[in-house]
C-alpha cells in the first residue's frame, strides 16, 4: 500500500467526510502549554469537527514516568487508539485548534502513530482554525464509535532516550535539533514549567518550530522553503536527525517539515530538554544559569 499524505488539506477532509467514501477516523489532537489555562478536551467538547474523537495526549502516555506525556508501550497504545474506533486499515487524519501556529500538538500524534507501525497517518494542514475561517462545519456532539482491534508495530528507531543524547555529545552520530523558541534555547527566556530553567544540550542546534509555518496563512511551508530553513541552519538532511523541545511536543513539527522533504526516519528525545535539566549535570546545560 502507498503512503498516504502527510498533509491533507481542508479541501479534501470535506470532501472526503461528504462522500463518506474512505475508512478514515478524524481526532483532534488540541494539547496546550500549562501556562496557557487552556484544556484541549474541553475546548472540544464545546467546538470539533463532526465525527471526530478526541486524543488526549496526556491519557495516552506512559504513566509510571516522571515526565509528562511520554510514549506509552504499545499494548498501551493499542487499547486506547481502538477505543477511538482505530484499526490498522484505518486513514487517521489528525488536527489541533492552536490559532498562533495552525500547528502545535497534531504532529505528536502523527509522530506517535508512525512509531507504532501505522503510517496510514495524515495532518490536517492549518488545523481546526482553518476549518473554521473556511466555515466548514463543527460539532458540540459526542459521537460514540465501535472499538476496533489495533496491532502495534513499535519500531525503537523512532526513539532517542537520555543516554543516546549523553553519548553523542562526544560521539557525535546524530544531528540534534531543538524545537523551542530562541529565547528559550539561548537561555534568555522562561520555560513554561515550573523548576526548569531554560538553555540547551550542548552540540544543538535551533530550530524553533513556528518557522516550519507561513506565519501569515498558518499552514506548514513549502518544502523548497523547509528544506532551505534546514540549510540555513546547517542541518544535513542525508544524515542522521534527532529531534527535541521542551517535553517531545513541538519537535515533532520538525519532524514532519523534515518527512516532506522526503526524510522520514526522523527520531525523536521524548524526554527532552525537561528530562535533560532535571538529570543532566550543570556542564552539560549550555546558556543555562547553573543553580
Amino acid at each position: 500500500m502507498n503512503r498516504v499524505a502527510a498533509l491533507v488539506s481542508t479541501k479534501w477532509l470535506a470532501d472526503i467526510i461528504a462522500s463518506s467514501s474512505k475508512c478514515i477516523r478524524v481526532i483532534d489532537a488540541s494539547w496546550h502549554l500549562p501556562t496557557s489555562g487552556r484544556n484541549g478536551n474541553v475546548e472540544f467538547q464545546q467546538k470539533h469537527i463532526p465525527g471526530a474523537q478526541f486524543f488526549d495526549i496526556d491519557e495516552c502516555a506512559d504513566k509510571r514516568s516522571p515526565y509528562g506525556h511520554m510514549l506509552p508501550s504499545p499494548l498501551e497504545f493499542e487499547t486506547y487508539v481502538g477505543g477511538l474506533g482505530i484499526g490498522n486499515d484505518t486513514h487517521v487524519i489528525v488536527y489541533d485548534n492552536n490559532e498562533q501556529f495552525g500547528l502545535f500538538s497534531a504532529q505528536r500524534v502523527w509522530w506517535t502513530f508512525r512509531a507504532f507501525g501505522h503510517d496510514n497517518v495524515s495532518v490536517l494542514d492549518g488545523g481546526f482554525p482553518k476549518w473554521c475561517r473556511e466555515n466548514n462545519p463543527t460539532s458540540s456532539k459526542s459521537q460514540s464509535v465501535s472499538t476496533k482491534c489495533f496491532k502495534a508495530n513499535f519500531a525503537p528507531s523512532f526513539v532517542k532516550s537520555f543516554e543516546d543524547v549523553k553519548r553523542n555529545i562526544n560521539n557525535k552520530q546524530f544531528q540534534l535539533v531543538d524545537a523551542r523558541a530562541a529565547g528559550r534555547f539561548q537561555g534568555k527566556s522562561p520555560e513554561p514549567r515550573p523548576n526548569i530553567k531554560p538553555g540547551h544540550i550542548p552540540g544543538s542546534v535551533n530550530i524553533p518550530f513556528m518557522s516550519v509555518m507561513d506565519p501569515d496563512k498558518k499552514t506548514m511551508k513549502t518544502e523548497a522553503e523547509l528544506r532551505q530553513l534546514f540549510a540555513s541552519a546547517n542541518i544535513d538532511l542525508s544524515k542522521p536527525l534527532t529531534v527535541s523541545c521542551g517535553s517531545g511536543v513541538s519537535a515533532c513539527c520538525i519532524a514532519l517539515a523534515a518527512y516532506q522533504c522526503s526524510k522520514e526516519d526522523v527520531s525523536v528525545y521524548d524526554g527532552s530538554w525537561t528530562e535533560w535539566y532535571l538529570r543532566a549535570s550543570p556542564s552539560d546545560r549550555t546558556d543555562c544559569p547553573h543553580d
